[in-house]
């Protein structure tokens, strides 16, 4: 199964998004209709919202008045976080028992409004966010909702900001363009790659790889992409994870690299790792095969767990380390004296741009011609670090 958050400020047409979802097949679960599930006539969720807030919160029919409840709660943050308090394991619980009764080879939509405001992403495989501009969303609301303009905005301004949906995103869709435009791009992103991801998740199948190495010019956003992922694998990790961090080439600002985020996972030991690197599937993450090793600076080799992405869209490399392995100390120190010395990531990309000029059939071989850079910035790195007073800590 794979799961996909959908979520967008109020007005931003989530509704256009997952009605084409839908259609082509997604098992779509609309948050606000849990809600009222829960909250439905003769329900115990609604008589603890009545006995917390009073029966003017019913029409006549003994129903929820859900807008005489919304002006209730809106400006009032305690109101608020008591209805939470009633609402939410109610939803959750609902959310769950719909959650396990779908195909194994689902492509589950949970349409979440407030899915960034309650820091909900680590929970999905992929979060798709619907944005417009405000303009159009204000005239969505006061004519399709009966709101006033003031009112529009007010909510609009009490919701997360496009700064913070934006860091949420693994897709963006702006739906302030025709409607034929945005429904092209949901085609597309289904048949490109939900379908794909569900595939190589359920099949713990990873995503296909170039074996020859391009370089993408520094991407100020690989840092926003890399805390995504590291959110999902510490909710798969829990306790196991003694630390998760960026590392790579991707986790140094200006330096040109591969586009494949590269993170690291210390364990307490190698069986550990292993069992993380099989549980990652829950991230969007597929153990590899084989035996996979560091050679670390004093020269012994270290066995190591790798996961890697069954999403076709986003590279990634998940090394998981063993506590009392070197090399997870020597990547990070690595990337931190990289992130000191401009110098060396000047170096660092000279080396780079000079060996993707080869042609290489495997792409370790592109790694193993690194390794005397690595090794140099290594030797360099190991006394920044005595005169720094630099550890890696955990």
């Amino acid at each position: 199964m794979l799961r996909v958050g959908l979520t967008g400020g109020i007005g931003a047409g989530k509704s256009t998004v997952a009605g084409r979802l839908a259609e082509h097949g997604a098992v779509l679960i609309d948050a606000d209709q849990v809600a009222r599930e829960v909250v439905e006539p003769g329900s115990d969720g609604l008589a603890e919202v009545v006995a917390a807030f009073g029966r003017e919160v019913l029409v006549a029919d003994g129903s929820l008045d859900r807008h005489a409840l919304g002006q209730r709660v809106f400006a009032d943050e305690e109101a608020r976080n008591t209805l939470n308090g009633i609402l939410h394991p109610r939803i959750g619980a609902r959310t769950a028992e719909l959650m396990v009764t779908v195909a194994p080879d689902a492509i589950v939509v949970h349409d979440v409004p407030l899915l960034v405001e309650n820091n909900l992403g680590a929970g999905y495989h992929l979060v798709l966010v619907v944005d417009a501009p405000e303009r159009a969303r204000v005239r969505r609301l006061t004519s399709s909702r009966d709101m006033s303009e003031a009112d529009a905005r007010a909510r609009i301004q009490a919701q997360a900001t496009e700064a913070q949906r934006r860091a949420a995103a693994d897709v963006w869709l702006d739906n302030g363009r025709s409607r034929d435009l945005v429904l092209a791009e949901v085609d597309a992103l289904w048949a490109d790659r939900l379908v794909p991801f569900e595939a190589n998740v359920r099949l713990r199948r990873p995503a296909g790889r170039s074996s020859q190495p391009v370089l993408a010019t520094a991407d100020p956003s690989w840092g926003i992409q890399a805390e995504r992922l590291m959110a999902r694998v510490a909710a798969a990790a829990g306790e196991r994870a003694h630390r998760i961090d960026h590392i790579g080439s991707t986790s140094v600002p200006g330096l040109d690299a591969k586009d494949v985020l590269d993170l690291q996972v210390v364990t307490a030991d190698l069986d550990e790792a292993g069992k993380l690197a099989d549980e990652l599937i829950n991230a969007g993450l597929v153990r590899k095969d084989g035996r996979w090793t560091d050679n670390t600076m004093d020269g012994a080799v270290w066995d190591k767990a790798i996961a890697t992405n069954a999403d076709p869209a986003r590279k990634v490399n998940c090394h998981i380390r063993p506590l009392d392995s070197p090399a997870w100390r020597e990547v990070l120190l690595l990337r931190d004296w990289l992130r000191a010395h401009p110098d060396g990531v000047r170096e660092y990309a000279d080396v780079k741009h000079r060996l993707t000029r080869n042609r290489y059939q495997d792409i370790n071989d592109y790694a193993d011609d690194k390794t005397p850079f690595i090794a140099s910035a290594l030797e360099r790195a190991e006394t920044w670090a005595r005169h720094t007073g630099w550890r890696a800590g955990l």
